[in-house]
C-alpha cells in the first residue's frame, strides 16, 4: 500500500464507529479497555465540542486509522487515541496521522501538546520522538492505569 492512497480527513459522524473500533482493538491486544477509554470512545463528539479535533486516515471507503487531539483549555492538547488497524501498521499511517495532528495543533493555536503511552510500545514512541516529542516527567496523576510515558511537543523557539 502506498500513504498517497490515503486521506486524511477531519471527524465525520460516519467515521464515529471506527473511532471505538480501532481504539479498542490494540487496546484489547495489548492492554485493556479502561473506563477513560471508553468514555473518550463512546463519545468522539465530545473532543470536537470542547475545541479538540479527531482525524482519520482514510483509504476508499476504509478508515484505517484515527488520532486525536483533545482540548485541556487554554491552549494545552492532549494527542491521544491514536490507532491504525494492525493489517497496515508500520507503513507510515501513524506518521501521516501524527504529523497532521501536530499540524492541527498549530492551526488552533496551541501552546502545550503532550502524549501518555507505555514503554513496551517502542515504534510509537520513536514516532513520537521523530515527531518533536520529548521525553518529560508527569506533571499531574495520570488517568490511565497503563500510562508510564509522558512525551511534551518541543516547539522551534
Amino acid at each position: 500500500m502506498n500513504t498517497r492512497q490515503v486521506k486524511i480527513a477531519d471527524f465525520d459522524p460516519r467515521y464515529r464507529d471506527a473511532f471505538k473500533t480501532l481504539n479498542v482493538e490494540w487496546l484489547d491486544a495489548l492492554f485493556e479497555v479502561e473506563p477513560i477509554d471508553d468514555k473518550v470512545l463512546s463519545n468522539p463528539q465530545a473532543i470536537i465540542t470542547n475545541g479538540g479535533a479527531i482525524l482519520y486516515a482514510v483509504r476508499g471507503e476504509d478508515v484505517i486509522g484515527c488520532c486525536a487531539l483533545k482540548s485541556q483549555g487554554e491552549g494545552v492538547f492532549e494527542l491521544t487515541k491514536m490507532a491504525v488497524t494492525a493489517a497496515v501498521q508500520g507503513l507510515g499511517i501513524g506518521r501521516l496521522l501524527g504529523q497532521a495532528t501536530v499540524d492541527r495543533y498549530h492551526e488552533l493555536g496551541g501552546n502545550k501538546l503532550y502524549l501518555e503511552t507505555h514503554d513496551s510500545l517502542v515504534p510509537a514512541i520513536r514516532l513520537y520522538e521523530s515527531l518533536g516529542f520529548e521525553h518529560a516527567e508527569r506533571p499531574f496523576n495520570s488517568p490511565y492505569v497503563r500510562s508510564n510515558v509522558y512525551m511534551v511537543y518541543k516547539t522551534a523557539e
